[in-house]
């Protein structure tokens, strides 16, 4: 059975997600706070592996017209270093938004600004894996 991981990866924090046991929704699981590049790599494919990823989804950011910013550039040099860190094969999906509407759902649900830093990546990661998700689902 497949599990999905997704990681929404920043400079300070990288969140993760993990699907449900049947492959329908996403799960905001925990915020990793980085510390350094090659230390970041080996923790997020080690957290993969314990989290019993088959598929690895990571986040890449893009401008809002779909071109490519330097953020885009420094999440596919980690990407690449993850790949070669890893049997567990990695895609990336676009996420564009994610962080957005992560902010906005802990906003109206009334969490206080220091807290949200917290939470935030995780839950933009599970978007980013809902979104993948419903690719899956249709088929594309």
């Amino acid at each position: 059975m497949e599990r999905y991981v997704a990681f929404d990866i920043g400079d300070k924090r990288i969140g993760v997600a993990v699907s449900d046991p049947f492959n329908t929704y996403a799960l905001p699981s925990q915020t990793y706070f980085r510390k350094g590049f090659k230390e970041d790599v080996a923790a997020i494919a080690e957290i993969a592996r314990q989290k019993g990823a088959t598929v690895i989804i990571c986040g890449l950011p893009v401008n809002f017209d779909g071109s490519e910013a330097l953020q885009t550039e420094k999440t596919r040099r980690f990407i690449e270093a993850l790949k070669n860190a890893t049997a567990i094969p990695v895609v990336c999906e676009d996420e564009r938004f994610t962080t957005r509407m992560a902010h906005d759902v802990l906003i109206s649900e009334g969490m206080r600004r220091e807290k949200r830093k917290n939470y935030v990546d995780a839950l933009a990661a599970a978007n980013i894996l809902d979104g993948y998700l419903a690719k899956l689902k249709k088929g594309v």
